[in-house]
């Protein structure tokens, strides 16, 4: 009797991800300090993020805006009336031990964003992922530990108050992700979201943009989560992905080893590569919520609602549709070219003027961004308009010039502007087209080579090159290369 081999279990990964985005206003939520990057310590404090005793809170009118625009842009319900509540914890920190957020009202709830990724037969495939909630609230201080202890590794901590009441959204999905990669492009698309709609820079270096994820996994098929472990401490997506694929790994080997998996909070440890333990959760934490007496409750109107979703501008997802269905555009292309707003209304902006769509892909993620990286400039700032590199691509189009000589121009005209054709035509550069003019080249040029014609003849075909080039370089790059080619091949063969 054969007897079959267990089955081997497969799992599933449930994952959603809390995220935490600084908005882009000048000032705080509730008080008039700045919120400006990188002050010295405790600079951008006032009693009122401080929690003095008689002090009274203000809701910043660009908090509202921007929430209920980002709410918007990732298709949620807007809330006809929220309220703000106070969430009880003691932390050294936080300076009123409490922090104004929304808890039950939240400004949004009930949407969704669209993520594109490349399966692995490099196809592109979309995904929507659930949003349960977007709501507001104020930012905590910082702690920076110092000093050295042989036990805790810090002699002592220092509390720096200037990020205290600097205004956030966090923003909760569903666990809806089931992978790594799945989670960084979220959080990825959330991020080009904000800064298409100029709510935030989505800096997560300077903690702009702050992710936290919460994993399990199930056996497939299996409809009860398994056990839930937070992992904080990702300041990149490329970290997200490596931490959550880490942790997958992990709970299947506690799974299959009988190990049990607690509910805890871990820590990714970049230098390791891998997530430690930071502390158990016990259960959930009671923040004794009650609504905040200081602030009114807030309501929506559907006008106002109206005039700021008409102020929205095109969104990363609808572009990418556009650049595939309609442009023809690759999958790849097309994610370059929509990451930054700036980057992609520019891009446009040359189709629109004429230039075919591939071709503008092409000089404006090669030689334009090229140029913009080495010189740390924003597309904005260069002197080459939309309209003048559709007139370069023309040129090259119709034959004018070749595609050497527009890049011999190119960095004059992305220094000082100007026509295209007018460079082209103060210089003499424009393209030898004429096939009695490069007959007469190719002529000369094979009956100085004699020795290379009969080697071409006997076989090194090769040798075409070598011609090609001499004929580019006698033209200074002016002769037509295709013409060029043509005229060039009947000669060498003696036809």
């Amino acid at each position: 009797m054969t007897i079959a081999a267990p089955t081997k279990t497969q799992y599933e990964a449930v994952i959603g991800l809390e995220t935490h985005c600084q908005l882009a206003t000048e000032t705080k939520i509730f008080s008039q300090s700045s919120t400006a990057f990188g002050a010295q310590p405790n600079t951008h404090i006032d009693p009122i993020c401080l929690g003095l005793p008689g002090v009274l809170p203000v809701l910043n009118e660009k908090v509202l805006e921007y929430s209920v625009k980002t709410g918007l842009a990732l298709n949620c319900q807007i809330a006809p009336y929220s309220k703000f509540d106070r969430k009880q914890y003691f932390y050294p920190d936080l300076p009123k031990n409490y922090q104004i957020s929304q808890y039950d009202l939240p400004i949004a709830e009930q949407g969704w964003l669209e993520i594109e990724l490349i399966d692995d037969n490099g196809n592109p495939y979309r995904k929507r992922i659930g949003i349960t909630r977007l709501h507001m609230e104020e930012d905590a201080g910082k702690l920076v530990h110092a000093g050295s202890d042989r036990l805790s590794g810090s002699a002592y901590s220092l509390v720096d108050y200037n990020r205290a009441g600097v205004p956030l959204m966090e923003i909760v999905s569903e666990p809806d992700i089931r992978s790594g990669k799945e989670a960084a492009e979220y959080g990825q698309e959330l991020r080009r979201i904000v800064r298409y709609l100029g709510v935030s820079d989505g800096n997560m270096q300077e903690g702009s943009l702050r992710c936290d994820v919460n994993i399990s996994i199930r056996p497939v098929g299996q409809a009860e989560f398994g056990t839930k472990v937070e992992i904080k401490n990702m300041n990149s997506f490329s970290a997200i992905q490596k931490a959550i694929d880490f942790e997958i790994e992990r709970q299947i080997e506690c799974l299959e080893s009988g190990e049990p998996i607690i509910q805890e909070t871990r820590l990714w440890e970049e230098n390791s590569q891998q997530t430690i333990s930071m502390r158990v959760k016990e259960g959930s934490s009671d923040y004794r919520y009650f609504p905040e007496p200081d602030l009114c409750p807030i309501e929506v109107s559907v006008e106002q609602r109206q005039a700021w979703k008409a102020e929205l501008p095109q969104l990363p997802a609808q572009k990418r549709h556009y650049y595939e269905d309609t442009l023809g555009l690759s999958a790849y292309d097309t994610r370059v070219l929509t990451e930054e707003r700036d980057v992609a209304e520019y891009f446009e902006a040359v189709v629109t003027a004429g230039a075919p769509a591939k071709l503008a892909a092409n000089w404006v993620m090669g030689d334009i961004t090229g140029y913009i990286n080495e010189g740390k400039l924003k597309i904005t700032e260069i002197a080459l308009t939309p309209a003048i590199l559709a007139e370069l691509i023309g040129l090259i189009e119709e034959g004018t010039i070749s595609g050497k000589i527009a890049k011999e121009i190119l960095p004059e005209l992305l220094e000082t502007g100007g026509s295209a054709k007018a460079l082209v035509e103060a210089k003499g550069m424009t393209q030898i087209s004429d096939p009695g003019e490069l007959e007469n080249i190719i002529d000369q040029l094979l009956a100085a080579n004699p020795d290379k014609v009969e080697q071409y003849r006997a076989g090194k075909t090769k040798l075409q090159g070598f011609f090609v080039g001499q004929i580019m370089k006698l033209t200074s790059g002016r002769a037509d290369p295709k013409l060029a080619n043509q005229l060039l091949i009947p000669k060498l063969k003696g036809n």
